[in-house]
């Protein structure tokens, strides 16, 4: 099989109870919502889900742990996201696969294996909605600080050389923000600056030269202080393919941060008029 779907998904902490989100960022909630029917159709064997909110600091961590379960309470929102449980099954084999090919290919990639592991919010809140069942296994990636962005493509590009040649359906999911210079207030938007550079990317990104996106990561990063330093986006451009069709689902801010979500999806056909629709890009 091969990667069936990828997607950037947003895990702001107060979208984690439905009941609760706010009116502004609601279109994010529906959005994850129809992604999780493109999920649903595609009837993936597993899914790898790379996560802001892991932060390793020299490894790159695969996790590798047969079954997933605990109960989350997140230290940076306990107010927010308290007592979350989870149970998800993992994908011990093709986890391991992943630790191999990395470490192969001469880079710092360790399996971590322990049912003691708590997962961090930005996997659980998105697999709230996208997989709300919690029957489809999972293996779950971390950002690495010490890593720069041209080895975090390079660890995805040999991540993805495993998932293009495995017998399985795969969707790859990238969970984190765009600009990500946060201040109190969660209603609180980008500055002009910040966002003008937003909107640059997301136009690179929906007119599929993936290139030139990757090539603004480093000063987009630093300008606008790009969750996790761009790594996930990324660990996101090595998996994409031309013939994938893009999709512009939600976007919002949080705290004066970015979020949007989009899908890459050959079975799907949404062109760059959604994202022209958007209040994204709106002058």
């Amino acid at each position: 099989m091969t990667i069936e779907l990828c997607t950037l998904v947003p895990h702001v902490p107060s979208i984690c109870h439905e009941d609760a989100v706010p009116d502004f960022q609601r279109n994010m909630v529906e959005g994850l919502k129809e992604v999780a029917k493109d999920i649903e159709r595609i009837a993936p064997d597993v899914i790898v889900l790379v996560s802001c909110h892991w932060p390793s600091t020299f490894f790159h961590y695969v996790d590798c742990t047969p079954e997933h379960k605990g109960i989350l309470t997140a230290y940076e929102a306990p107010d927010l996201i308290k007592d979350i449980p989870y149970y998800y099954p993992g994908d011990a084999d093709l986890a391991n696969q992943l630790v191999q090919a990395g470490v192969n290919a001469g880079l710092q990639v360790q399996g971590v294996n322990d049912p003691y592991y708590i997962w961090d919010y930005g996997t659980v809140v998105p697999l709230r909605y996208l997989v709300p069942k919690e029957d489809i296994p999972i293996i779950n990636l971390s950002v690495t600080l010490a890593a720069s962005i041209e080895e975090t493509y390079k660890w995805g590009q040999e991540i993805a050389k495993v998932l293009h040649a495995t017998e399985k359906k795969v969707v790859f999911v990238s969970s984190g923000a765009l600009s990500h210079n946060l201040v109190r207030g969660r209603h609180n938007k980008p500055t002009v600056a910040e966002h003008s550079l937003d909107k640059q990317f997301i136009e690179f990104v929906m007119s599929k030269d993936y290139q030139s996106a990757y090539e603004m990561l480093p000063e987009y990063a630093r300008m606008a202080r790009v969750e996790s330093g761009g790594r996930h986006l990324a660990m996101l451009f090595s998996m994409l393919q031309k013939d994938d069709e893009v999709a512009y689902l939600a976007d919002g801010q949080s705290s004066g941060s970015w979020n949007v979500l989009l899908t890459f999806d050959s079975k799907k056909v949404v062109g760059l008029e959604a994202m022209e629709d958007s209040k994204a890009v709106k002058k």
